[in-house]
């Protein structure tokens, strides 16, 4: 190949195309599951808390047999991924209407909940059945908010994962380089689900529950990957709504992204504009990021 690409987040040139090729080559008897896994030991291909990127590792190696530059083993079974195999259970909850201020309310109690399986079986339920876009798992570094009433009934989920591999006005606002962004990315996170819950109705409570989250996100996810974040951005899409609860959060507009998709390598593919809304977890974050 001429030119080295930028596929999930690696540069792939042709160095690393003769490394895959021999890895393919001198194991014939492999399946797809454990190429991955012998690409991401040969790189070091680990997350913050050590793990292998397989995931990630598997998705590169179907781009790379999709472009026609390596042949893959055939698939011996479905993904071992658990969130496309499983079917989600309904988990009974609490549906009692709301309706007032957010002092008859009274005080909601944020929880993270990706370790403890009971709250994460409502989370995922609630998402899956309220959230117009539905909700089938999450891949990397994520954190899973529950907001529940002082009675313990539901009333927000927000749900925090990877970031957008490229934004054209959040990296100008940031003001790093290809090199800074491959490297730091995972030092921002990316709100991809928010939901108020429909029979819980409080003016400003959208931004209430925001304020309250980003007052812990930053130890939150320390505390689980062990790395600093700097950054949280969000993707609003102004077909369906304005923002109004990030910009009464204190969250900055950067402007709006052009209406593609992070598929459409041929800048073929129309979706509705999304507004950029970003927030900094310091005074540093610019430095920080473009180290």
């Amino acid at each position: 190949m001429d030119q080295a690409v930028i596929i999930q987040g690696r540069e792939i040139g042709g160095n690393e195309l003769s490394t895959i090729r021999d890895l393919i080559c001198e194991n014939p008897g492999f399946s797809r599951y454990k190429l991955s896994r012998e690409l991401c030991e040969l790189w070091q291909w680990r997350d913050a808390r050590g793990r292998l990127k397989d995931m990630a590792a598997r998705s590169l190696l179907g781009k790379l047999a999709e472009r026609g530059w390596i042949e893959l083993p055939p698939k011996r079974m479905l993904s071992p991924n658990r969130f496309r195999q499983a079917k989600r259970r309904w988990v009974e909850h609490s549906r009692e209407p709301f309706e007032g201020s957010l002092r008859k309310l009274g005080p909601l109690e944020i929880r993270e909940v990706s370790t403890s399986p009971r709250e994460l079986a409502l989370f995922e339920c609630l998402l899956q059945q309220y959230h117009y876009l539905s909700y089938s798992g999450t891949v990397g570094l994520n954190l899973k908010y529950l907001i529940v009433t002082a009675e313990g009934g539901p009333a927000a989920c927000l749900l925090f994962g990877s970031a957008a591999w490229k934004c054209e006005v959040r990296d100008r606002f940031i003001g790093w380089s290809a090199r800074q962004r491959r490297e730091n990315l995972q030092a921002i996170t990316n709100n991809t689900r928010f939901l108020i819950l429909p029979w819980v109705k409080a003016p400003c409570l959208a931004s209430h529950i925001l304020g309250g989250v980003l007052r812990r996100i930053a130890h939150d996810w320390e505390r689980k990957y062990q790395c600093r974040l700097h950054l949280v951005e969000t993707f609003v899409d102004i077909s369906r709504f304005h923002g109004g609860c990030y910009r009464a959060a204190n969250w900055r507009l950067l402007g709006q992204t052009k209406g593609r998709t992070r598929q459409d390598r041929y800048n073929r593919i129309q979706v509705p504009p999304k507004r950029v809304f970003v927030y900094p977890l310091g005074k540093n974050f610019r430095r920080e990021l473009c180290r």
